[in-house]
């Protein structure tokens, strides 16, 4: 008898108020990693009804105009007029950014006696798998798919009736660990208020759920080559006219499950948005995922989970493995050591591995850090396959001498 169930995973739009707190967050983290790559900052940003507050800790040889770097992220997500949520230009902005604790700055800085350590203690995790050719969970690849296109047809014009916000929902049917159908989508998208064209909400809204059908989720689902249930929901409260920051306050780091897998793995303990790569919970994070991601590439294991823990101040990982859930070709506690000597694992290693150093992050605000493809998605390589087939490959070799 198969097993089956359904799992379930969720996205938003870069025009949800949290993601916009990212992405003025990411934004500031590159200002300052493009005039000074030995920058450390850690920076919070909130959004309510004409307000953004942005607070945090930095230490940079470089400065930024928070002012024009908030403004222009709103503009560029699509926040231009006070009907959406947030005008750009009318936006009152309050900065609240502070020198690093030199406390903290003696265990992340590093000098000729003194090797790199963590910034803070935490714990991460990375994840593979391969459900889909990004090797990602196929539930959370497609509710990323889904909030990137509505995004991509409100700024090309196709659907110019769609507001900033939004958010996307998927079920997949699995039967013995296997996705076989999309069981269901929902979409959540701010609009236009048309009722001057169409009269009533309710024609309002049949408009609009055939076009997000047609324009948004057939076009994404149809690309996976699963079958799929079509009785979609769309806007399931009937409007969305009144959304972005005036509707619901905003905040850096709320939507973690968002930026990560879905809650198909583990997330660690930490944001990832606002935070230089001294913080590892951002690059160990992000050297976590590499290590999945080329352990399953390199057909080592269908599935991988890798964590890290670190504590802060210290170089050397407090704790780490790799598991395959009996996937694996070789026993999880060999491809622990093989992973140990392959990748680096100390953060200073990390950070130079994967260059971190150098803007990037604006980019990973919205649409999930993982499963993406672009020169600035390092951690998304698969440059390690070889070298871990060969190792491998050696390790079998020894066995089958020493029978």
């Amino acid at each position: 008898m198969k097993n089956m169930y359904l799992f379930t995973s969720e996205s938003v739009t870069e025009g949800h108020p949290d993601k916009v707190c990212d992405a003025i967050s990411d934004a500031l983290v590159d200002e300052f990693l493009r005039q000074d790559p030995e920058s450390h900052v850690a920076c919070e940003t909130l959004a309510t009804k004409g307000l953004v507050i942005v607070s945090g800790e930095v230490r940079s040889s470089g400065s930024a105009n928070v002012e024009a770097i908030v403004k222009n992220t709103l503009r560029q997500i699509g926040y231009t007029r006070e009907a959406y949520g947030m005008e750009d230009d009318k936006v009152e902005i309050l900065v609240k950014l502070q020198k690093q604790s030199s406390e903290i700055a003696q265990g992340v800085d590093e000098s000729g006696e003194h090797e790199q350590g963590a910034g803070d203690q935490g714990l991460m995790f990375g994840f593979a798998c391969t459900e889909t050719p990004e090797l990602m969970p196929l539930p959370i690849h497609l509710a990323q798919r889904l909030t990137e296109r509505l995004a991509k047809v409100r700024k090309n014009g196709s659907l110019p009736w769609l507001g900033p916000d939004g958010k996307s929902q998927v079920t997949v049917k699995y039967e013995d660990g296997k996705p076989v159908s999309i069981n269901n989508v929902v979409i959540a998208t701010q609009h236009d208020n048309m009722l001057d064209r169409f009269g009533t909400e309710e024609k309002e809204h049949e408009f609009i759920q055939a076009e997000v059908i047609k324009y948004i989720i057939e076009p994404v689902l149809e690309k996976c080559e699963l079958p799929y249930n079509k009785s979609f929901i769309v806007n399931g409260t009937g409007r969305f006219v009144h959304g972005g920051p005036d509707a619901d306050t905003g905040l850096t780091g709320r939507k973690i499950i968002v930026d990560t897998y879905g809650g198909y793995a583990p997330h660690g303990g930490g944001a990832f948005s606002g935070k230089d790569p001294s913080k590892v919970d951002r690059s160990a994070a992000y050297m976590a995922r590499y290590i999945a991601k080329n352990i399953v590439a390199a057909g080592l294991a269908e599935k991988c989970e890798v964590q890290f823990s670190y504590g802060i101040g210290v170089a050397e990982p407090t704790s780490f493995y790799v598991r395959t859930f009996d996937t694996g070709t070789i026993s999880d506690e060999k491809l622990t050591e093989i992973s140990k000597n392959v990748f680096p694992l100390k953060p200073g290693q990390i950070i130079k591995h994967l260059d971190l150093k150098s803007p990037r992050y604006r980019e990973t605000a919205a649409y999930g850090h993982f499963g993406r493809n672009g020169d600035k998605f390092t951690w998304e390589k698969t440059d390690m396959v070889d070298t871990l087939q060969a190792l491998v490959n050696n390790e079998t070799e020894k066995e089958v001498l020493c029978q």
